[in-house]
């Protein structure tokens, strides 16, 4: 039988996969020299075993055996004292392959009984840290293993200091601490769960109940979030004690080589005197941060240094590292990668790389493309900012403050006194972009991260939060309420995109920097892509912003948004209601006029690359008001609302996003096809008179059957006989489209696979509405995330793949694009970046889509030995 229990220098050459990050970590320190104290290991596989069985045959002879080894390293024996020679106690950690920081359990001063603090007082001729430490591994054991709420044990310290008339735990003496520990017994006791004092049987329900962790509520949200397999398990490291609670000599902290927060090369963290681990996590005393260590322990603060140097030369990547100080000495507990803020992450993967520490191919590797539109925004300052009232989805990056608005005459009326304003809804549809143009952030109480108002505010460039779902909005009363605090219109509120979380008036900003540093990253990225990345943009400043983050080009501009301005709205209205040839001849001259000179300012700032230009695609009813307002001017007697509410009535459809929508409007209404196409061809016309070059395409979107696109590509047919063809293509986003992807081929000249449409209608959901059920599903491991912001390789990707196969099968000049909000995200970027020519992104996450697709391009490369 394979070993599954090693010390430390057993280990040596074994896998983080076995041993746990944590096991890694100290492996690697141990072998290197580093002080840290004996220990060993017990492997993933147990885990795996355990939470498979119940069971792992023979472990627990595995483990006295090598405890026994430990008890030779230590000169001491477990659990029981010997004279001046304490007893030797331990710590029980998990270990997980990945980090996972805080989200499972840990015990201390594990193997003390009522017999062994008497010896470890004598030991240490301190009975006050005796009793201290017994205290802390009742109430540790007693919440991990037994099952209490932390909460009580917490309550009957706090209630002990009460009775003291102390602040602080420090300031309880050992008889106060001894009757601190009886309390918890007697507690224990009386609720059926005692507390064992034997300490092999204290050792080996406290490795089964880390075994157990793995599974808990709070470890599987983190995988979730961080898309941390299921199956990996967690290693558990049975350490020597060594004790930061001695006195002022003696303390515990945290340090990381580099700030997390922006990347300086310095030695960052905090540190508490007399103390173990778990005060700091806690937050029951304020640490202070390590440099005051240069004015009280100048020696320790320099080896610390040291020692921060030699963990970045051995790991090559900024390190997170634990250590305890017992009576002046160091002790290193952990070290592993450190977790840091988008910011951080490039300076340090670009500083690293400059000092020769790792390549610039492993600096391009280390960023995580998904964070770097926040590196653009203005952020939240967290050392100055109040508890948030509540926190949503992050759907749109940046902070921002401004007076709440509940509509967009409100964001109109705060706009024209200059006060910068926030609009609220409890969802936004398209007749809501007046106000979410002018406002500098977005909440709303419904809607997942690819929702209306999500995706309009990513295209804004607008800090967005959605899906709050506490919030209560009222937009006809003008407020909203959440947890009994009113918002009413005018009261000022913060907003930060990049954590979901709203304040309570103006919290102060931190402007982005260190965008020089990102630039020389993504130039050395820039070799290794071969995806082309351009950018969903519906206006000129759409257009210009992409450009500057490095688009080539427009995937996606979506004709619609152009409708929503105030002086056009009434007009396509009038189309709407037209009722003879001559009246919807008007409307649409006017529409043409408008369309034609947004066509030539977008065309104008993407000059010399290629714009798609995507036809009408939603239903007609969305430019209508909803049939309640429209109700209400009936009644008072307004006779253009009760057009428009016998219209409104004609249009209403029970499910609009399968309805009279995309190609099947465009194709019964052939008009407005032809009017948007000539506005494009002339826009294109007048700029090449100019002296300019544009590049336009024209895309039919919603197609499911190749007549559909057979009968469009004859209306363009008509009018590229008069101003010459441009690339005709169509988007592929319903099931029947990439299915018959061989026979609709041949037509086109491209397809842009929309896969938010395509997506919805693999899966059969509305991610408008999915963010009621979603989370759970993806919580309760139904789905392993959630589609509609992660293309679903496994179904909506095998789509993908056979409309690939087949178009380029039957049109091998057939040009592929992808321009669903999945575009702009890593791990489907990176899923696409062998299939397609390129993939289309919002301005802001056009720089994610460039490092994702140059890191699909690194991995299919080996790396080279760089040290």
């Amino acid at each position: 039988m394979e070993s599954r229990v090693f010390l430390l220098s057993e280990a040596q050459g074994l896998s983080k996969e076995l041993l746990g990050g944590k096991g890694y970590g100290l492996v690697a320190m141990s072998g290197a020299g580093l002080p840290v104290p004996p220990a060993l290991i017990v492997t993933t596989e147990a885990c795996r075993q355990y939470l498979k069985r119940g069971e792992v045959p023979g472990l627990w002879e595995e483990v006295e055996a090598k405890m026994a080894a430990l008890e030779g390293l230590t000169g001491k024996r477990f659990g029981q004292g010997e004279g001046k020679t304490p007893p030797l106690l331990v710590s029980v950690r998990s270990g997980a392959p990945v980090s996972m920081p805080g989200m499972m359990d840990t015990i201390l001063n594990l193997g003390l009984t009522l017999e062994g603090v008497e010896a470890l007082a004598r030991a240490a001729e301190n009975p006050r840290f005796a009793w201290d430490t017994f205290r802390r591994l009742l109430a540790m054991y007693g919440e991990v293993v037994l099952g209490e709420k932390a909460e009580v044990f917490e309550g009957m310290l706090a209630a002990l200091k009460a009775e003291r008339r102390v602040e602080a735990d420090t300031a309880l003496s050992a008889e106060d601490l001894e009757e601190l520990s009886f309390r918890y017994l007697r507690h224990l006791e009386a609720r059926g769960t005692p507390f064992p004092m034997d300490p092999w049987a204290q050792l080996f329900a406290a490795i089964e109940a880390v075994f157990r962790s793995w599974l808990n509520p709070r470890a599987r949200t983190y995988r979730r979030i961080y898309g941390i397999p299921e199956d990996l398990g967690t290693a558990v490291v049975v350490q020597a004690m060594v004790y930061g609670n001695l006195g002022e000599d003696s303390g515990t902290g945290v340090g990381f080589t580099r700030s997390p927060v922006t990347g300086e090369k310095r030695l960052y963290g905090e540190y508490l005197r007399n103390a173990q681990g778990e005060d700091v996590v806690a937050g029951i005393r304020t640490p202070e941060p390590l440099e005051r260590l240069q004015d009280y322990a100048p020696a320790l603060y320099a080896e610390l240094l040291e020692v921060a140097e030699r963990l970045e030369r051995h790991f090559r990547d900024m390190q997170d590292f634990e250590f305890t100080v017992e009576k002046g000495r160091l002790y290193l507990l952990q070290t592993r990668s450190g977790k840091r803020t988008a910011k951080a992450a490039v300076r340090i993967a670009v500083e690293m790389a400059e000092e020769g520490l790792i390549s610039k191919e492993e600096a391009v590797l280390r960023v995580e493309a998904n964070a770097l539109p926040g590196l653009l925004k203005p952020s939240v300052d967290r050392d100055k900012a109040p508890k948030p009232l509540l926190k949503g989805l992050p759907a749109s990056p940046g902070a921002a403050s401004g007076h709440a608005v509940f509509s967009n005459e409100g964001a109109e009326r705060l706009n024209a006194q200059g006060l910068p304003t926030i609009l609220i809804r409890p969802e936004t549809t398209p007749e809501d972009i007046t106000g979410m143009y002018l406002s500098r952030g977005i909440l709303t109480a419904r809607g997942g991260l690819t929702s209306h108002a999500a995706v309009v505010a990513r295209g804004l460039g607008v800090p967005a939060v959605v899906g709050a779902e506490v919030l209560r909005v009222y937009p006809e009363e003008g407020r909203a309420v959440v947890d009994g605090v009113e918002i009413r219109e005018g009261d000022l509120l913060t907003l930060d995109g990049s954590t979901g979380e709203i304040y309570l008036g103006a919290v102060p900003l931190v402007e982005a920097e260190g965008e020089a540093l990102l630039q020389k990253l993504l130039s050395w990225a820039e070799p290794f892509r071969r995806l082309g990345v351009r950018a969903n943009a519906d206006t000129p400043e759409d257009a210009r912003r992409a450009r500057a983050f490095g688009a080539e080009g427009i995937g996606l501009c979506r004709t619609e948004h152009m409708f929503f301005q105030e002086e056009r709205l009434p007009w396509v209205r009038r189309l709407i209601l037209a009722q003879t040839e001559e009246e919807e001849r008007e409307a649409l001259e006017e529409l043409f006029r408008f369309q034609k000179e947004d066509f030539k300012e977008i065309l104008r700032a993407m000059d010399g690359l290629p714009v798609t230009v995507r036809l009408l695609d939603p239903p007609l009813h969305e430019f209508l008001p909803p049939l309640a307002e429209l109700e209400e001017a009936v009644k008072a007697g307004n006779g253009e609302a009760a057009r428009l509410l016998e219209r409104a009535k004609a249009l209403q459809e029970a499910n609009p996003m399968l309805g009279f929508r995309g190609v099947r409007l465009l194709l019964l209404r052939p008009a407005i096809f032809r009017m948007q196409l000539k506005a494009l061809l002339e826009a294109a016309k007048e700029l090449k008179e100019e002296g300019l070059d544009p590049h336009p395409e024209v895309m039919v979107p919603l197609v499911a059957d190749p007549k559909e696109v057979e009968r469009a590509r004859l209306l363009a047919e008509e009018l590229f006989a008069q101003y010459g063809p441009i690339p005709f293509g169509t988007m592929i986003e319903t099931p029947r489209a990439a299915l018959l992807a061989g026979e609709i081929a041949p037509l086109v000249d491209f397809f842009s696979f929309g896969t938010n449409d395509l997506t919805q209608m693999t899966f059969g959901l509305s991610r408008d509405d999915a963010g009621k059920f979603l989370p759970r599903y993806v919580e309760e491991g139904l789905f392993p995330f959630d589609p509609t912001e992660r293309l679903d390789e496994k179904g909506v990707g095998k789509l993908l793949r056979l409309a690939v196969e087949e178009g380029r099968r039957a049109n091998p000049r057939l040009k592929l694009g992808l321009c669903g909000e999945h575009g702009g995200e890593a791990g489907s970027v990176r899923f696409v970046a062998e299939l397609l020519d390129y993939t289309s992104a919002s301005p802001y996450r056009v720089l994610t889509a460039r490092l994702a697709a140059a890191q699909a391009g690194l991995r299919r490369a080996p790396l080279p030995v760089y040290r």
